[in-house]
């Protein structure tokens, strides 16, 4: 993708997200797809005085891997993938697939071992990221599978990405800046509230929020960003909800969810289609029928589904829970070896209270 745009959205990355210091290690991880892209976060990288450490992966090594790997292979976790989280000190994600369908013929128990190996990993990386250790952010480069998965041309999947991150061209900076100051605004509000009710068509689910942190998703983590949110009281989720946008677990398409919770955990559940990949998801540890994340999509600069979670769940009018593992930094506590966010659109007559009032309808935030 030759687009001078590449450049600026370099900058943002690597300056403005996780802010390379002179020194520090940069781990970049994405295939080949987005060369262009790792070739400028590279050099901005070596602008900023850090040490880039590259890690290209190629297509279709994912499935034959799972096609292939003994048990043994499964389970195996190599020591120096332990040795790079404990020393890196950033971590940027170029998430470029060829094909997003690549692990379709693959059992789920296999992926969902898999994942429950790397669990420990992953708990190592989020403790030491939400501690101020590694930093990190994550970013969708535009393909042509994501472009056709979003049913856009790969040129107007390009301009929606550009879009999404860098509303303006000119200062995309210090646009998130201000994203920063009026979020900030809405999770102090939030951070005092006890409970949470969701109301509207094909939901009606409560959950308390006492004690914890809302969480001000700013640019910093992941781009495009837009979103506030917290760990829910662990057993605390009552009643149910459905899910009108797709979702896929490892590749798999799973929609039309629809999940019960009672004392916090999912006690009955369907899908309208993958119903075995979400079966597979719940069964993987306790803490995969929990919540660990709530969140309210704030980016109204994103107002179509592409099947991307990343865009998705940010979409403005919209919220997400997290089936599975919290993030501690909002102060739950919830574990499993799975984070997989789910979003619900909220712009069809939906409505939110805290401790009983309402304070969001149709999508958007009431004024208080």
């Amino acid at each position: 993708m030759s687009d001078p745009r590449i450049d600026k959205l370099a900058q943002l990355l690597v300056d403005y997200s996780v802010e390379v210091k002179p020194g520090e290690v940069v781990v970049i991880n994405s295939t080949l797809e987005a060369a262009d892209l790792v070739r400028a976060i590279y050099r901005e990288v070596l602008l900023h005085g850090g040490h880039p450490l590259l890690r290209l992966g190629l297509d279709g090594l994912d499935e034959i891997f799972f096609r292939y790997a003994t048990l043994e292979q499964l389970d195996f976790v190599s020591e120096i993938r332990k040795f790079e989280i404990e020393h890196l000190d950033v971590q940027i994600g170029i998430g470029a697939p060829a094909n997003l369908r690549e692990l379709a013929g693959i059992d789920p128990k296999r992926i969902a071992r898999r994942r429950k190996v790397l669990e420990p990993l992953m708990k190592r990386f989020m403790k030491s990221r939400e501690e101020g250790g590694i930093k990190w952010v994550g970013f969708d480069y535009p393909t042509n599978a994501l472009a056709q998965e979003a049913g856009m041309s790969l040129s107007d999947y390009q301009e929606f990405v550009f879009q999404a991150c860098m509303p303006d061209e000119n200062d995309p900076v210090g646009y998130w800046k201000k994203v920063h100051e009026e979020q900030e605004r809405l999770a102090e509000f939030l951070g005092q509230v006890e409970e949470l009710h969701f109301e509207g068509p094909n939901l009606d689910l409560r959950m308390k929020v006492k004690g914890r942190k809302w969480i001000n998703c700013d640019g910093k983590i992941n781009m495009p960003d837009g979103e506030i949110f917290t760990g829910p009281i662990e057993d605390s989720a009552e009643g149910f909800i459905y899910f009108e946008y797709p979702s896929e677990f490892y590749g798999k398409p799973v929609e039309g969810i629809r999940l019960e919770f009672e004392r916090g955990e999912v006690v009955k559940f369907s899908a309208e289609k993958g119903e075995e990949s979400l079966k597979a998801a719940l069964e993987i540890d306790p803490g995969a029928r929990r919540i660990g994340e709530i969140s309210f999509g704030t980016n109204f600069g994103i107002q179509i589904c592409t099947k991307n979670v990343l865009f998705d769940e940010k979409i403005g009018g919209t919220v997400h829970l997290a089936l599975g593992n919290s993030y501690s930094e909002s102060g739950g506590v919830n574990e499993s070896a799975i984070h997989w966010d789910i979003v619900r659109e909220m712009k069809n007559g939906s409505r939110v209270k805290a401790d009983g009032k309402v304070i969001y309808e149709n999508g958007k935030f009431l004024n208080f």
